[in-house]
């Protein structure tokens, strides 16, 4: 400022773990710093994770106003709603620069990640399941309303395409934000194929995407929703597709701003179809809509990583 499931509706999500490291494998930063960032100022923020293997910069991480739920996102490679923890995960704010050695993995980064946060913040957690709710998104009764996206030159195919995005959902990178006339922020020039971002301002959310699948879809959802979601709609085509609608109080802002609990359970049908206070259609509302979709409420088990202890302030550098 997020993968299948039987036809019950049980998924199962699996907490990725840093395979052992043996020999002189680097399981550590060479330098690193963590402090609380600057208060926000304004309202307004932008949050940064940049760096590591596979991006443009291998050899240092940036992270500016992460919280703790960010790293630990990327650290265990889990969606935010794995992670069962203290309030404060989603407020706390911190800047971490970090050296990383040369030629490390990406398994061997995300150790580093959780050694960072064992040492600094005296991380401590555990692993258990629990039968929580989930959704199934499936095409609404009127039938999809996306538009596919035009077949081009495969030679051009991705051509433009953003920076991929990491596990905690931003982009590596620090595209030129530009507002629009509606006062909302736009796709940058050239995000085209293979782009999605979301956007908001004043109260009001906009999803704009180009040549993606619906189980991307699915999980830019699940981040929203603070649940998983998870594609029941058969649909395997690419599309292109803009859905506005007006946050409500069952949703998680991006960029990891504080959310409240997640919806009730039954909450895919009747009250959520109405407007939000905001003036402009719910998300379940919108989905229905503008792209044809539907969100079902079901249940399944899902691997959580349970915060034991951790301490808000970290060590000093």
């Amino acid at each position: 400022m997020r993968r299948g499931i039987c036809c019950a509706g049980v998924l199962a999500l699996t907490v990725w773990t840093a395979s052992a490291q043996t020999g002189d494998a680097p399981t550590t930063f060479e330098v690193a710093s963590v402090k609380p960032a600057a208060p926000i100022v304004g309202g307004m923020i932008r949050v940064r994770m940049a760096g590591g293997p596979g991006q443009p910069d291998p050899g240092q991480i940036n992270y500016s106003n992460v919280t703790l739920k960010n790293v630990l996102m990327n650290a265990y490679n889990v969606k935010g709603y794995q992670i069962s923890g203290p309030s404060w995960l989603e407020s706390e704010r911190y800047d971490i620069v970090a050296k990383v050695p040369k030629g490390a993995t990406k398994e061997q980064f995300q150790l580093m990640l959780q050694n960072l946060l064992a040492e600094r913040f005296k991380l401590k957690l555990h692993r258990e399941s629990k039968e929580l709710p989930i959704y199934a998104l499936v095409v609404g009764k009127n039938g999809v309303k996306m538009k596919e996206t035009p077949k081009e030159d495969p030679a051009a195919d991705g051509a433009g395409a953003p920076p991929a995005p990491s596990a905690a959902g931003f982009s590596a990178g620090e595209p030129r934000i530009r507002m629009g006339k509606d006062g909302m922020p736009q796709m940058p020039p050239g995000g085209g194929r293979g782009a999605m971002m979301m956007m908001g301002n004043g109260g009001k959310m906009r999803m704009q995407a180009n040549k993606q699948k619906v189980t991307q879809i699915a999980e830019m959802l699940g981040n929203q929703l603070g649940r998983p979601v998870v594609d029941q709609t058969g649909l395997t085509a690419d599309y292109d597709f803009t859905l506005e609608y007006a946050p409500d109080d069952s949703m998680r802002g991006p960029a990891g701003m504080p959310p409240p609990g997640p919806p009730p359970d039954g909450g895919g049908g009747g009250g959520a179809l109405s407007s939000s206070e905001g003036g402009g259609p719910s998300l379940m509302a919108a989905l229905q809509e503008q792209l044809g979709l539907k969100l079902e409420p079901k249940k399944g088990p899902i691997d959580l990583l349970v915060i034991d202890t951790m301490e808000k302030v970290p060590t000093e550098n």
